[in-house]
């Protein structure tokens, strides 16, 4: 007899319960994804608000897309900053949205180091735990960043964290994943230091990471924001042909060292290419084995793992579910922020993911939006060629020209 709906899909609408006793409805969460709907400065605007409020009920676990928290930080142009507290106004008014339909919303807190091309082409200048000269997106240099360097980046994630306490948010996100600046620290072919924070050892490479995650444990406490959710979003393996930037185990290390001075609620797996969620293990030991799997066998349930990337069908979520906590996705609530509604209600043939500009309205997508990744959306492959030309031919063609110039 042919399976049914509620049958087939009933795992992905159990009940979860974080670390903390926070319940979840059902195991999907919102992933972050670059909006491009701020100002230039950084500040949330009313289309940050309208993009959120029409996906209130995508998912009961919601990220926003990378919040820049200095001004060496920015990777995307036009996304939302919280490097001081003029932005918790304007961030307010996005949790409040977010949160408008009983999702937990998480301000995810990054800093693309070396790779923070808009710092580049505002300032010329970029940081990176080692010095080092790049060709992309155009000849520069990358400054090493000195001890006070350091500790001044520590202290701004621990200030960003306080601001989204005061703003509503109900957790932030520290990514250490896709070579942002806490990754590019525990990798050996960004880290090329000689001091404490060098590649020398697990211990060192780690250690950047968990004075970051230390002080935003600290702020928590010292605020006492009581059930605030830490997450944690990281690639599990960095690979460059034979050579290994860091094995699989060495994160789960890295990640084990996080544990111990702060109560990360969940750790999301992201990494880059085309359905992430089945990638296997390069290099070491594990080899063939399925990166989702090796990660939820070591961390034994201490917390929930969330698989991520290119799960865009009822289908591949079950599939993705077999090997994770939970699953999270972004593309897909472009276009259907009611895909896990429909699919709860044994709806799945209305799911739809095309978009026409007729749609674009009712979605709440802003004229500008995904400029600066529609490229990425190319590579992944999420979502059709014929929404992603959609997108492309809405976007402002200049900036895209910008962005192709430099690739």
């Amino acid at each position: 007899m042919a399976q049914t709906t509620t049958t087939k899909y009933a795992p992905l609408f159990m009940p979860i319960t974080l670390p903390n006793g926070i319940k979840l409805a059902n195991r999907f969460s919102l992933n972050p994804i670059t909006l491009n709907a701020s100002t230039s400065e950084g500040y949330i605007s009313d289309a940050d608000v309208a993009y959120a409020k029409r996906r209130v009920n995508s998912a009961p676990l919601q990220v926003t897309t990378a919040a820049y928290i200095e001004e060496y930080a920015q990777l995307f142009e036009y996304g939302p900053s919280v490097r001081d507290d003029t932005y918790i106004k304007g961030l307010s008014r996005l949790a409040t949205a977010m949160k408008s339909g009983g999702a937990k919303a998480i301000l995810q807190l990054t800093h693309a180091g070396r790779f923070a091309r808009i710092s580049l082409k505002d300032f010329g200048v970029v940081y990176g735990p080692s010095g080092m000269h790049l060709n992309s997106p155009v000849k520069h240099d990358v400054l090493a960043m000195s001890k006070r360097k350091i500790k001044h980046v520590v202290s701004q994630y621990a200030n960003a964290t306080r601001r989204a306490i005061k703003a509503g948010f109900d957790g932030v996100e520290i990514s250490n994943a896709q070579r942002l600046l806490p990754q590019q620290f525990f990798s050996k072919f960004s880290n090329q230091r000689t001091d404490e924070y060098g590649p020398q050892s697990i211990e060192n490479r780690a250690r950047f990471g968990v004075e970051v995650m230390q002080a935003v444990q600290k702020v928590v406490d010292d605020e006492h924001a009581e059930n605030f959710i830490i997450g944690f979003r990281g690639t599990p393996e960095e690979t460059r042909g034979s050579e290994i930037g860091y094995s699989v185990d060495e994160f789960n290390q890295y990640f084990d060292r996080l544990l111990n001075v702060a109560d990360v609620q969940y750790f999301a797996i992201a990494s880059w290419g085309h359905n992430i969620f089945r990638e296997t293990v390069r290099s070491d030991k594990h080899k063939g084995e399925l990166i989702n799997d090796v990660v939820l066998r070591h961390m034994r349930g201490r917390v929930p793992v969330i698989a991520t990337g290119g799960i865009n069908s009822a289908d591949k979520a079950v599939e993705a579910s077999e090997h994770a906590d939970m699953v999270g996705a972004s593309s897909m609530f472009i276009t259907e922020p009611d895909f896990v509604s429909k699919l709860k209600a044994g709806r799945e043939d209305d799911i739809d993911l095309t978009l026409t500009k007729e749609k674009w309205a009712d979605l709440a997508i802003p004229a500008n939006a995904f400029k600066d990744i529609v490229e990425f959306m190319d590579f992944g492959g999420s979502l059709s060629k014929k929404t992603r030309d959609e997108i492309r031919s809405e976007t402002n063609q200049s900036d895209v020209d910008y962005f192709n110039k430099y690739q």
